[in-house]
């Protein structure tokens, strides 16, 4: 088999002399050139280590017969950008980068690749891209940051600002906080966005058994870079290419992995998007679906008691699979050219669960701690819940779906009828909520804040202002056409669709509109206006009757690139993908 790199040399004439002027050597030249395509950067911890990353990869291609070429596409740091219009630019973002993987890979296409990222839309980035690209490819997710003193870690940030808004700590608390936050470089330490993508990279097969959200600082996975890049020389001369590896049964297995860890519900984006990417489609009901009955197993932030770095010591994705081994498909293939069910029993065998084990006796000695494994990921049959972990809801009110994380959310607000108290901005909302300007039993929406409407920005502040607060966290809901941070908690549904730049019923809400939320039934529906119920026919006789009064919002944007996402970005239950349909 010829390889695609030597076919491009014998047609381009300038290609050989143009790589031997950026530093390549004659000899390198018919060897298997890898591209090593990576988010590094100064942008944020998540993407400041990774040529470190890339160094040790690069090493174990060159020992393995190849050449590895850099590549870089950085990205954005949603924490750094949150609060301000910067969060807009963040899910378009993750468009972009698949589009540089693309013009990456194709302008002097590649025999290979080697992707590596740690965070929110950098991970899910390059996933759509090596999709978009298909060539023999391997993924490194980057890591988690280790916790602060006090087992510190950034998602509790909200809630001490939140805090010092309301006088309950001295600004010395505050700055303690900030100080401390993010010790060392890798995602941020709980199972946000960024978290939950490095897993769900390992979990469709795609990166090596046990490599997903290791400590950043740990030798282990430099030493995972090293073999990933070995790996992917022999991935390009034995041809096995992403698409032989995602399926619909892989894609079922990250969700059923994704419950089990309630994982942020922004892969609810994510996932839809790069099934996407590979000609696949699943959707919110394909989530409902898997996590009904799911047994959510990880005790770690923000919705247990964790951090992050502990997902690896009690045995990482690996250790959540042999609890699942029995919902999951087995036979399906990964990265390592053998099945899921083959990689499991390999690690059982070959000194993985010990290595673990030993980082967690280190980590306890550390923290002062005395964590088992079954402390982090519980067994199946002492699971922390049995219903996975979120619920998407449909009604007159999200007729595609909103989606909602129900565990982080207080039993209380299970099955509750609300008083609608809509906002057009997170500002004005946020301000009315760190002043007690809302009250209990309010629905308090967000709206145009989806995909069209102003990029799909988190409503993570004012998510943490409600869900810090002792009373109104237990007593009002959050509804949005926006979306979440992955460590958001509390009562709070987004993704709510069709989103009110396309005239979603979320546009026609009014002031005391009654509006039912019933998680275990999955609804979402307005079911009275003016404070008094109405029947089904009259609510939808009602909304007709607005929406002749409708008209959407001028466009946000009117240049660049939130102008071409505004413009085409897919429905949020789709995933938001440039849709040019």
């Amino acid at each position: 088999m010829e390889l695609i790199s030597q076919k491009m040399r014998k047609l381009a004439p300038e290609m050989d002399p143009l790589r031997l002027g950026t530093g390549w050597k004659p000899g390198d030249l018919s060897k298997p050139q890898i591209m090593v395509e990576s988010t590094f950067g100064d942008s944020h911890p998540g993407s400041g280590h990774l040529n470190q990353l890339v160094d040790a990869a690069r090493r174990g291609i060159a020992d393995a017969g190849g050449y590895g070429a850099r590549y870089f596409c950085t990205d954005i740091c949603d924490g750094e950008s949150q609060g301000t219009d910067g969060i807009n630019y963040s899910l378009a973002s993750r468009e972009m980068i698949a589009n540089m993987i693309e013009i990456h890979a194709n302008a002097t296409p590649f025999d290979g690749g080697v992707y590596i990222a740690s965070c929110d839309k950098g991970m899910p980035g390059n996933l759509m891209g090596l999709a978009r690209v298909n060539i023999p490819s391997v993924v490194i997710p980057g890591g988690t940051m280790s916790a602060g003193p006090e087992l510190l870690t950034l998602e509790q940030l909200g809630m001490y600002n939140a805090q010092y808004e309301r006088g309950e700590i001295d600004e010395a608390r505050l700055c303690w906080a900030k100080e401390n936050a993010c010790p060392s470089c890798g995602a941020c330490s709980f199972i946000g966005t960024a978290s939950s993508m490095q897993i769900m990279a390992e979990a469709l097969g795609l990166a090596l058994p046990g490599s997903a959200l290791l400590p950043a600082t740990s030798p282990d996975l430099i030493d995972y870079a090293y073999q990933a890049g070995k790996r992917s020389v022999e991935l390009a001369l034995s041809g096995l290419k992403p698409s032989d590896i995602v399926t619909m049964d892989s894609l079922e297995n990250a969700i059923l992995v994704h419950a089990a860890i309630s994982g942020s519900t922004n892969c609810l984006l994510h996932l839809p998007a790069i099934a996407h990417e590979f000609g696949l489609s699943i959707d919110g009901n394909t989530f409902d679906r898997l996590h009904r009955g799911a047994h959510y197993l990880l005790d770690i932030r923000p919705a247990g008691r964790w951090p992050a770095e502990f997902f690896y010591y009690a045995g990482g994705v690996p250790s959540i699979m042999e609890e699942i081994r029995s919902m999951l498909h087995l036979d399906v293939m990964t990265v390592t050219g053998k099945t899921l069910g083959e990689n499991l029993n390999e690690l059982r065998k070959n000194g993985f669960y010990d290595r673990c084990g030993e980082w967690l006796e280190a980590a306890n000695r550390k923290y002062q701690l005395h964590l088992t494994r079954n402390d982090i990921i519980r067994p199946f049959d002492q699971a922390i819940g049995t219903d996975g972990s979120i619920a998407v809801l449909y009604g007159n009110l999200a007729p595609e779906g909103a989606v909602i994380k129900h565990t982080a959310c207080p039993k209380e607000m299970f099955h509750v009828v609300l008083r609608a108290r809509p906002f057009e901005s997170e500002e004005e909302c946020l301000e009315a909520v760190l002043h007690h300007k809302v009250e209990k039993g309010d629905a308090v929406f967000i709206r145009n804040e989806g995909p069209k409407g102003s990029g799909m920005p988190e409503m993570f502040y004012t998510s943490e202002a409600i869900s810090s607060d002792p009373e109104l966290g237990r007593s009002i809901a959050l509804i949005t056409d926006g979306r979440f941070s992955g460590a958001s908690t509390g009562p709070v549904i987004g993704h709510c669709s069709p989103e009110a730049q396309s005239g979603g019923p979320i546009a026609l809400v009014e002031k005391d509109d009654l509006i039912e939320i019933n998680i275990p039934e999955r609804i979402l529906a307005i079911v009275g206006v003016k404070g008094q119920r109405k029947t089904p026919e009259e609510i939808e006789a009602i909304l007709a009757e607005r929406k002749k009064h409708w008209s959407p919002k001028p466009c946000k944007y009117q240049t660049g690139v939130l102008r071409l996402f505004s413009a085409h970005a897919a429905s949020p239950m789709k995933g938001a993908y440039l849709d040019f349909d």
